[in-house]
């Protein structure tokens, strides 16, 4: 049985992107599901688009997602190279055994007569008129160094059908498919045939791609019959939508995977949710390690319908891997996040004790301990809380008393400090809410805050929990 071989193609015109990081995921779970292999092919034709330093992004990110291909321009192979634009002069070869066989021609039409052809729903189509020039023709023309492409010969009565492994038989009538460029007048493929070319050549017997593409597919195809090459088993994977009507677009600055690395997500946490968008597994679970997702992936699950990038439930997955990563883990990863702002100057342990279990993105550290360096006024109000029991004029009475405990603590860590609040609850005869409450609010000015009033203390040190309690109290009057 001859070995699967899937490939990921990406152009290289800046971040990898979320659906282009999904078709690489797809890719290379069915190729290591059925012992398979996954290749990288870059394809760089389109220069005007090329982005410098795009390329290390693809390897960084395929490498650090544990996307690791068998074959590729970094790595090598027996069907090298790897890089579409080294490989240009395979292209012209193979476009003149098609104008060879009648199934492509020379043309020779200047931009200004383009523009005078008639539009079909918006767009202009190619009326094959230089499929009627003759061979001296084209012979002279050539010798003379006129700009020409090679465009291909389409059918135009009948119909093209392929199957495709998520949405069945696809069927388009020739009539609607134009005589497309093959060979641009530099000399440099198109993607339409370069991709054909360098899939037959390469071995690569199963693509998976985009639902952008299952209408062009028919085109891809008759090249394949052309030149009497077996056609490849093909998966075109739904939408990823921004919302309803938008479809995520890397060219509308939608999110890419370093984007959402910079913004504090985990890579377990976003390609576990990439999988999501898109296919679900047999047994319906959601959060899966890597190795989960390569025992469950299966084509089957693929959906047809567009799937909805959602950043919350991202955050809520990544939140998942947050409270799994032990403390050291945890500690590491918050590192830099810590040292680029105001926490720096905190106690980096207590800092990661505290948010570990309360934060979704590593972005949030910052902005949830905002208050250990900003307290100003707020309203007495907060002291309500009727579960506890407390008011303003509950925390009157408490909040002094708070005072003096902490005041007297010899060794100032939650340990003590917890005690010291729940000693003072039992000698006032009161639940323990009713001291912890107004103690939290006096300390930071808001409802609700990761740990609690101890844990806070601690952070904020000694010096700097009496004095905010002594101007909360004053406050009160």
């Amino acid at each position: 049985m001859t070995q699967l071989r899937t490939r990921f193609a990406p152009s290289p015109t800046g971040y990898l992107h979320i659906g282009g990081l999904r078709t690489a995921l797809y890719s290379y779970l069915y190729a290591k599901k059925n012992n398979g292999k996954f290749i990288l092919r870059i394809e760089d034709t389109d220069q005007g688009r090329y982005v410098e330093g795009a390329v290390e992004i693809i390897y960084r990110t395929l490498h650090e997602t544990g996307l690791n291909y068998d074959e590729g321009p970094d790595v090598g192979g027996d069907y090298g190279p790897y890089i579409q634009s080294q490989r240009s002069d395979e292209y012209m070869k193979y476009a003149l055994q098609l104008v060879e066989s009648g199934h492509a021609y020379y043309c020779f039409c200047s931009e200004e007569r383009l523009e005078t052809l008639p539009a079909v729903n918006g767009a202009r189509r190619y009326d094959k008129h230089c499929l009627s020039l003759s061979k001296e023709e084209i012979a002279e023309r050539l010798a003379r160094g006129d700009k020409f492409v090679i465009r291909q010969n389409m059918p135009t009565t009948g119909s093209t059908t392929y199957h495709d492994a998520v949405y069945g038989d696809i069927t388009i009538d020739n009539s609607e498919l134009e005589d497309q460029i093959l060979i641009k007048s530099d000399g440099m493929p198109t993607y339409n045939f370069a991709n054909v070319i360098d899939d037959h050549l390469m071995g690569i017997n199963c693509v998976m791609r985009g639902i952008e593409y299952l209408s062009s597919t028919p085109k891809y195809n008759l090249l394949y019959d052309a030149f009497g090459w077996e056609r490849p088993m093909y998966i075109h994977m739904p939408p990823i939508m921004k919302d309803a009507q938008h479809k995520l677009s890397k060219r509308n600055g939608d999110a890419s995977y370093e984007d959402l690395i910079n913004k504090g997500f985990l890579k377990e946490a976003i390609i576990n949710y990439i999988a999501l968008l898109g296919w679900s597994p047999k047994d319906d679970s959601e959060k899966m390690s890597f190795d989960e997702l390569l025992s469950k992936f299966d084509i089957s699950g693929i959906n047809k319908s567009p799937s909805i990038f959602d950043p919350v439930k991202l955050a809520w997955l990544n939140s998942l891997y947050i409270k799994e990563m032990t403390p050291e883990a945890f500690a590491d990863y918050a590192a830099p996040w810590i040292e680029k702002c105001y926490l720096k100057n905190f106690d980096k342990a207590l800092v990661c004790k505290l948010t570990q279990s309360r934060i979704e993105t590593f972005a949030e550290i910052e902005e949830k301990l905002r208050f250990l360096v900003e307290f100003g006024e707020f309203d007495s109000s907060l002291y309500d809380n009727q579960k506890q029991k407390t008011n303003a004029d509950t925390a009157r009475e408490v909040l002094p008393k708070v005072r003096d405990k902490f005041a007297k603590v010899d060794q100032w860590d939650n340990e003590h400090l917890y005690g010291a609040l729940i000693e003072l609850a039992s000698e006032l005869g009161v639940k323990n809410g009713k001291v912890l409450w107004p103690a939290r609010i006096a300390l930071t000015g808001l409802a609700a805050t990761p740990g609690g009033a101890s844990e806070i203390a601690e952070l904020l040190g000694r010096e700097e929990t009496l004095s905010r309690l002594e101007r909360s109290i004053e406050r009160l009057g």
